[in-house]
């Protein structure tokens, strides 16, 4: 029961991770990192084809290895961090909201840009 749980939870993570590479605002690397996890407690065959695969398997292993992130994948991040802070602006969202969103915003843009690259 518990290994059917982790390995659906890694399906839906691969598959969040995998629209996450087309749409701007969901973080692929992150929900494929939680897509290894959940491989590495229910099945080593998707965890493996999951690390070997020639897309996704580079930027996992290079965060767990170095905790690094590719020059590509800052610059897509900041790009959907403004977006969003744009987004929310556009739609009138109320002042002390926007300046929390900034603070979140600006701190997740600061541990992406600390990273080593890749």
């Amino acid at each position: 029961m518990i290994r059917g749980f982790w390995l659906a939870f890694g399906v839906t993570a691969l598959v969040l991770g995998a629209v996450g590479a087309f749409l701007p605002l969901l973080p692929t690397v992150p929900l494929l990192l939680l897509s290894a996890f959940g491989f590495a407690r229910s099945s080593e065959r998707l965890h493996h084809w999951l690390l070997s695969h020639p897309y996704f398997g580079p930027p996992i292993s290079a965060w767990r290895e170095r905790g690094a992130i590719s020059h590509r994948a800052k610059r897509f991040a900041t790009v959907s961090i403004l977006a969003a802070f744009a987004i929310a602006f556009a739609l009138g969202i109320q002042t002390w909201v926007l300046a929390i969103q900034v603070l979140t915003l600006a701190m997740v843009a600061a541990f992406i840009w600390t990273r080593p690259n890749t």
